[in-house]
Order: C-alpha cells, then structure tokens, then sequence
C-alpha cells in the first residue's frame, strides 16, 4: 500500500519541484496538492512546464485521508497548519523555518513574532539527512533545513564532527533569485538582478545564522559565523566558499571517509573546483577542498541547488530515511 501524501504550497518553486519528484516515486501517492489562491487549476496552468497536478484550496484539506503532509508555506501560517496535520496523526516535513529552531525565544527573536505552537520545537527533528539519519527513522515532525544551512554545514560538518573546526569560519554565499520565492519583489525583477551581484542582510542579519549557528553548537563546536549572502543573477543553484582554519592531517582523506556511504554528497578530486552546475537540478552537495598551508587556511567549496538539495529534494530524501527506504527513491 502506497504512502499517502499532500502538499500545502504547490504553486511555489519548492512546492513544484517536490510535486515533480513526489509524482515519480514508486511508493507514493499524492493525494492533495493545495494552494491559497489558485485552486480549480492546474499546477501546469499556474507554473507553464509543470506536471497536471489539480490544485485544491487549503481549507479543503482532509488530513484524515493522510500519512505524510510537506509544508511548502511561509513561516508561522505553516505552523498553524502543520498543527492540524500532527493533530490528524499525520507525519509533517515542513520546508519553511517553523521548527528549525530549538528555542521558542530565538524564534521570536529572529522572526519577530512569537511561535504560534512552542511546544513543538522540542519534538522536531532537523532534516539535515547526512547527519540527523538516526534520529529521523520514523520521525513525525521534520524540520527541513534552510538551503543556505545545508550548502553551508554539509561543507563543515566533516570537521564539525570530529572536533578538528575552529577559529571563526568565514562563510561568503551566492544564491539564485528563485531563493527568495515568486512573490513580487522590486530587488528581485529581472533588471535588477540581471548582471547583478546582491549582498543582502549583510553581518548579523540574515535569520539563517541562527539556525547554522544552533547547528555547530549541537554538535559541541564553539566557532563564530560571518555570513553574507548574496543574491547573483541565475534562476537557481548556490555556492558557498567557506574559509576555515586549516586542521592537521590529510583534509581530503577526512572528507572522503565521513562521506563515503553518502549518495548525495560528491567530493572532488585534488586540483578541482566544485561550482554552480555541477548540482544543477540534483539532489547532490558537490565539495571541493582548496587547502593553503603557508596561511593555515582551508577552503571548501559546497555547490548545491537550492530548490532541490536546499528544499524540495532534500524533504523527499527524509521521508525516504523516516520510512527506511532507500535514500534515491524519486531523486535519480
């Protein structure tokens, strides 16, 4: 018997690509895909290119008829919703930053608005799949890591976890515009980013720093974080450079065995350099390590696609690893 599945937020550039990838796995079947404003069409009719996906309005939502419900809506309405879904015994894998954070005040703190149900962030498990699998094995409420995070911390997490990542880590970011959503916005028109190289929410800024910051702390890591994000001029894909102290031992060695088993990081070989496309339109992290001894500095470079390993693939991937199946199902 398929898993049953619905989706609230279908007409957004995650919510599209997960309607794509949810369609083609073997073990599900997608029940509902629900929008605020574009119900009685059809995604293909709201997005040109997309599948024939019928769109339902929210409201009309029968959770009961459900096992796996992903949240593809902006921060605090999907929280709200996520409540009726768990209250309905669904399992719930949000992709907006309801749950990532484990502190009710922090949240307030970065969001500016008080979490509509606090009591939650304690039972959510954070969906970086390459370091919480564990814990996600029949998970019921999954937070869905920010695509900054992931390209940032999959980068680090090799050292992160063997106790070898120190000093304060340098985190320089580039994102395409598809990273802040479909929502009209003036920076985010065509002749604004075209030829374009935006730093935004530049020093302790950007709400994703709290959340990479909780991240290393978990892990018992004491570093500090500079960020800057930027927005450049491409659809999607991302690319972070990360400057790092330069630990001993072989670097590449200490990579290349944490992520042995992992079918969606890929390490590059000595001499290359990770860059945009070589994840486009993947479920992949591509990594590339450029060590500088004489300056006792390391820099890793982490490609993802930011609408698939930073949202929409890597939700797919958890549900994947909370119900025990294969990892690549509907990703290859």
């Amino acid at each position: 018997m398929k898993e049953r599945v619905g989706l609230l937020g279908a007409t957004g550039y995650s919510g599209r690509e997960l309607v794509e990838r949810l369609r083609r796995h073997s073990r599900l079947e997608l029940v509902t895909a629900a929008c605020r404003s574009d119900a009685g069409k059809s995604l293909a009719q709201v997005l040109p290119g997309a599948p024939d996906q019928p769109l339902s309005a929210l409201e009309e939502v029968d959770f009961s008829s459900l096992d796996t419900v992903f949240l593809c809506l902006p921060h605090a309405a999907s929280a709200e919703w996520g409540e009726k879904a768990l209250q309905s015994g669904c399992r719930v894998i949000d992709l907006s930053a309801d749950y990532r954070l484990t502190s009710a005040e922090l949240y307030q703190k970065v969001y500016n608005l008080a979490h509509p149900h606090p009591e939650r962030l304690s039972q959510a498990v954070y969906g970086l799949t390459e370091l919480h699998r564990a814990e996600l094995r029949e998970a019921r409420l999954i937070a869905n890591p920010g695509c900054y995070p992931t390209s940032v911390l999959l980068g680090l997490a090799p050292l992160l976890r063997q106790g070898l990542l120190s000093g304060l880590v340098l985190a320089d970011s580039k994102s395409g515009v598809s990273g802040a959503g479909r929502s009209a916005s003036l920076p985010n028109l065509f002749g604004e980013v075209s030829e374009n190289v935006r730093p935004y929410a530049v020093g302790d800024q950007h709400r994703h720093r709290s959340e990479m910051l909780q991240q290393i702390r978990a892990y018992g890591g004491s570093s500090d974080l500079l960020f800057t994000p930027q927005v450049v001029s491409c659809f999607r894909g991302m690319l972070s450079n990360l400057y790092i102290d330069l630990p001993a031992g072989d670097v590449w060695q200490i990579y290349a065995d944490f992520y042995r088993q992992e079918p969606f990081i890929r390490l590059l070989e000595p001499g290359q350099t990770a860059q945009m496309s070589d994840s486009r339109q993947t479920n992949l992290c591509v990594l590339s390590l450029h060590p500088m001894p004489e300056q006792g500095k390391l820099i890793v470079v982490s490609s993802i696609d930011n609408l698939v390993k930073g949202a929409a693939g890597q939700a797919l991937q958890n549900l994947n690893a909370a119900k025990g199946w294969p990892e690549t199902e509907g990703l290859l």
